[in-house]
């Protein structure tokens, strides 16, 4: 019988390096450049760029790049629906935008952002720097952010993947 050689199991802290995750900021995780649009934006087009690019929603900004609001799936609904009771269709941004938005600063940390997104039914928040729109953070970067930062999968999930 051959003698049973001790196998070490690495720690996770020398298996990866990894960036405290106090030190992750929105900066560094948002969307650079995102869609925009401005209140007299057509609403179909506005629409039609969300869906085409597979996104739910944008920042609404003015002439300066200042937020004034928020466009979303669930805002052109309601658009839809003034349109089917009332015969109304079209329009622009700015007639059906939520204008009550929250935005979270370049510098807030991923936990910062990740317990907004636990609190609220926000899907997504504009990043502001000096009152501007410099990005956009999503529940899904946020966990992508975290994936990344926590390195491979080692669980013993088998899905499709």
């Amino acid at each position: 019988m051959r003698p049973v050689r001790e196998q070490r199991i690495p720690m996770p802290e020398e298996t990866c390096t990894m960036t405290p995750v106090k030190e992750i900021r929105a900066r560094d995780f948002m969307v650079i450049k995102p869609v925009v649009f401005t209140r007299d934006t057509d609403l179909l087009d506005a629409v039609r760029i969300l869906v085409d690019r597979r996104i739910s929603g944008a920042p609404v900004v003015d002439g300066r790049g200042n937020l004034v609001g928020i466009l979303t799936e669930r805002d052109f609904l309601r658009a839809a629906l003034v349109a089917g009771y009332h015969g109304e269709s079209g329009g622009c941004v700015g007639d059906y935008m939520s204008s009550d938005v929250e935005a979270v600063n370049a510098d807030d940390s991923l936990l910062d952002v990740a317990t907004r997104f636990v609190e609220t039914k926000h899907r997504r928040y504009p990043v502001m720097e000096d009152n501007r729109v410099v990005g956009l953070v999503t529940r899904q970067d946020v966990l992508r952010t975290v994936i990344d930062t926590f390195g491979p999968r080692r669980s013993g999930f088998r899905g499709s993947t």
